[in-house]
């Protein structure tokens, strides 16, 4: 249920925003406003809470950000809390952020290597990673596993390319035991 919740308002939010050619300015409102609730978990609580009564809730949500949000994805808030969805927001919204990365050709990246890299190498497997994909634009998220001992773990989408070191000695003493 929660998915389907998630796609049906994602949806329209993206129909909206294509509709009314502002998919760009919603996208880049989206992201922001999924800031404001990480940080600001209570009022999720709040707005989910059971005692709370809708119209409370959904005045709430006018009060708290009417004027600082555009009315489309106010619109969205207050349809959401009258349904009693408030607590897929994230997700609704994160499947927003989905179809506009898919609309717009942005891929996702995670690279793990087992030192930090440097900017250039950054820069450098980025434009790999864009030459070797059909993607406009990637976005890459950097992590650290020492245990790695060299190489790179890169996954796109349900993609894994593992150059690790790590890999390749496990691959070696399979081989080996194997022998």
């Amino acid at each position: 249920m929660a998915k389907q919740v998630d796609t049906t308002y994602g949806n329209a939010l993206f129909e909206l925003g294509c509709e009314e050619n502002r998919l760009d300015e919603l996208f880049e409102e989206v992201n922001a406003f999924i800031g404001i609730i990480d940080e600001n978990e209570e009022l999720i609580k709040l707005l989910n809470h059971p005692q709370v009564n809708k119209e409370d809730k959904k005045k709430i949500v006018e009060d708290t950000f009417t004027g600082r949000i555009s009315d489309d994805l106010l619109g969205l808030l207050v349809t959401v809390v009258d349904k009693g969805h408030i607590i897929n927001i994230r997700e609704i919204l994160m499947h927003f952020i989905r179809l506009v990365k898919k609309e717009k050709n942005i891929g996702e990246a995670s690279v793990t290597s087992a030192i930090d890299l440097s900017d250039e190498q950054k820069s450098n497997i980025e434009k790999r990673l864009l030459e070797t994909t059909s993607y406009n634009e990637i976005e890459t998220t950097y992590t650290v596993d020492k245990s790695l001992i060299g190489g790179l773990v890169i996954r796109i989408e349900d993609r894994v390319v593992d150059s690790s070191i790590r890999t390749k000695l496990d691959k070696l003493s399979k081989t080996l035991a194997n022998a």
